[in-house]
């Protein structure tokens, strides 16, 4: 599996430690100085099935600042993912992608029913 995550954020921290506690293994990726490409963030979105908004760190300074809630409905899906393809912190965190999943965000109720 491959863990991405921005180690100084507290939701990031919280999901390696469930990570380590549960014995899962997996390749720890820093997403502010390993961004997800465009290829990537294009097939991690097909295989999540998740509505593409959930890839958005819409919490985010970055995002506020460049007004993506009002901007991201006339954005075409190929115009979003590679604005997400040019900066780390506009995305999601933790995502964490296995062969038959990919998590986007922290929830241990999830994390627990696709991993344990």
């Amino acid at each position: 599996m491959i863990y991405i995550c921005y180690p100084k954020c507290t939701t990031c921290k919280k999901a390696q430690k469930w990570l380590d506690e549960h014995g899962q293994t997996y390749e720890l990726r820093d997403i502010k100085g390993n961004n997800p490409t465009y290829e990537e963030l294009c097939e991690w979105y097909k295989k999540s099935g998740l509505p593409l908004k959930r890839f958005f760190n819409t919490s985010g300074i970055l995002y506020k600042s460049m007004a993506l809630k009002e901007k991201l409905s006339e954005m075409s899906e190929e115009e979003q993912l590679r604005l997400l393809a040019t900066d780390g912190m506009l995305v999601k965190r933790p995502i964490l992608i296995s062969e038959n999943s990919v998590l986007v965000g922290f929830k241990e109720s999830e994390w627990n029913k696709i991993l344990c």
